[in-house]
């Protein structure tokens, strides 16, 4: 009996600890890159978001939204968080945690935006939210805060043109 309890409180205290150690990947630039052009049959959605961001903040059900609809097409959200400064992975998990957040979450930590800014969309001002959407290689970028209706019927745009 005593050895059901012991192993049902490592087992309690190893999920327990999995699930609060949560984190999400730490990207530069140059790792990031290759998520804004891939070349298979799925149409991307990148949105450049921040927990301190009002607009990200309101916009961010649209886009999961749009992941929970899509999941079994060939789209795929990746919301890239530019959060930055002390306990930023923390302040991401609670924000993805108090909104439940399903898409796929980075973090860009690359303090050389002048550098990479323009590799995202030459008419990028560095301004959030920033959403690119493509499909191979075509692709639509915006720097703009969307609702569900307007970001559903530009990734429809993306996709059916191929």
């Amino acid at each position: 009996m005593r050895f059901k309890i012991l192993i049902s409180i490592i087992f309690f205290i190893a999920f327990a600890q999995k699930s609060f150690s949560q984190h999400y990947n730490v990207y530069n630039f140059q790792q990031l890159e290759p998520l804004l052009n891939q070349k298979s049959d799925t149409t991307y959605v990148i949105n450049f978001w921040a927990t301190w961001c009002g607009p990200c903040v309101t916009e961010m059900p649209a886009f999961n939204q749009l992941h929970n609809t899509y999941l079994k097409n060939k789209v795929r959200v990746i919301l890239v968080s530019l959060d930055f400064g002390k306990d930023y992975q923390k302040r991401v998990k609670s924000f993805a945690d108090k909104h439940l957040l399903k898409p796929w979450i980075v973090i860009l930590d690359d303090p050389n935006s002048n550098e990479w800014i323009d590799k995202v969309n030459t008419n990028w001002s560095g301004a959030l939210p920033a959403t690119l959407i493509y499909h191979k290689n075509k692709r639509l970028f915006f720097e703009q805060s969307f609702t569900y209706e307007e970001l559903e019927k530009e990734v429809k745009k993306v996709s059916s043109s191929h």
